[in-house]
């Protein structure tokens, strides 16, 4: 429902049927053509921002709001809006899908009810890129975090039943991407994933950084996988911590570090691996495997340009 109400008809707001959009953050409210909950707490002006569109906005902000990228929530960092669907569904009862196109099991979400949702993102927040969840997307990757964290944010559509409508895909330049080869029951844990993994690449959200740096995928780790960690106690029930570790000798805890990495990523990882040896560059200077390193760097350069 994306027009003004008609005199004479009902309210939408008293539609017990139609959720009401939910928003988490703060200090920026948005003009919507959709209900709003008038005690949702309004946007961060300029933070990143996710929107989401869904059946089931009550599955957010979910994990997200918890630890580091809920603090970040609460803090202002980043946005999470959520845009249910349900509300932009056909007649009586809402309904926002129909039998596949030449037959077929399962049901697909129509075109109209999915434009109408994209059309009330795009007015609420303009520019953002749009995301489908999908199993025949590209795969998800560091190098595509990264460039989530660094624009402006990004919508995400949540997949249920068959799929989407192929022309309200084209229609709004959808990217598909999808988070491994399997098949969920819908997109929502998906989105979970990929804004996670966005999140905390946004400058603040992690207390360390730097830490961006060593880490799987990472420029500073080569785009190699990251190598194990261990910490007190010394001894634990007979294993013991590696000497290297303990030796106070930071060249060779380097070293002992870089080959476990590759070690690890020749095992777990050959693509990888046969990546990182054939192309004679770093992985992580590929596009689908770079990490964040730059970002930690940035954030080094940004605190010891603060006055004390």
């Amino acid at each position: 429902m994306t027009g003004d109400t008609p005199a004479g008809s009902p309210d939408p707001a008293d539609d017990p049927a139609a959720p009401p959009a939910r928003s988490h953050g703060r200090l920026r409210a948005a003009p919507t053509a959709v209900p709003r909950d008038l005690m949702a707490e309004p946007q961060a002006a300029g933070a990143w921002t996710a929107q989401i569109v869904t059946l089931f906005p009550e599955a957010f902000p979910g994990t997200l709001g918890l630890s580091l990228t809920g603090r970040a929530l609460a803090d202002g960092l980043w946005n999470l809006r959520t845009i249910p669907l349900r509300p932009f569904g056909i007649g009586r009862h809402r309904n926002v899908d129909d039998t596949p196109a030449g037959g077929g099991a399962g049901m697909v979400i129509r075109p109209d009810v999915m434009a109408a949702a994209l059309r009330e993102a795009a007015a609420a927040v303009p520019g953002l890129p749009v995301v489908y969840l999908s199993p025949r997307g590209r795969p998800l990757t560091q190098a595509m975090a990264r460039r989530l964290a660094q624009g402006p944010g990004v919508t995400l559509i949540c997949g249920r039943f068959e799929g989407v409508d192929q022309r309200a895909l084209d229609a709004f330049d959808v990217t598909e991407i999808s988070i491994g080869d399997y098949v969920l029951t819908g997109g929502e844990i998906a989105a979970q994933v990929l804004i996670d993994a966005t999140v905390r690449l946004i400058p603040r959200v992690l207390g360390n950084q730097a830490s961006l740096a060593e880490e799987s995928f990472s420029v500073g780790n080569r785009g190699l996988l990251e190598h194990p960690q261990y910490t007190k106690p010394a001894e634990w029930e007979g294993r013991a911590i590696p000497d290297v570790l303990l030796s106070g000798n930071h060249a060779a805890v380097s070293q002992w570090r870089g080959d476990m990495a590759e070690r690890l990523t020749k095992e777990r990882r050959p693509d990888l691996w046969r990546a990182h040896r054939d192309s004679g560059v770093d992985p992580a200077k590929d596009r689908q495997l770079s990490g964040a390193s730059d970002q930690a760097r940035d954030h080094r350069a940004h605190e010891k340009d603060e006055p004390r």
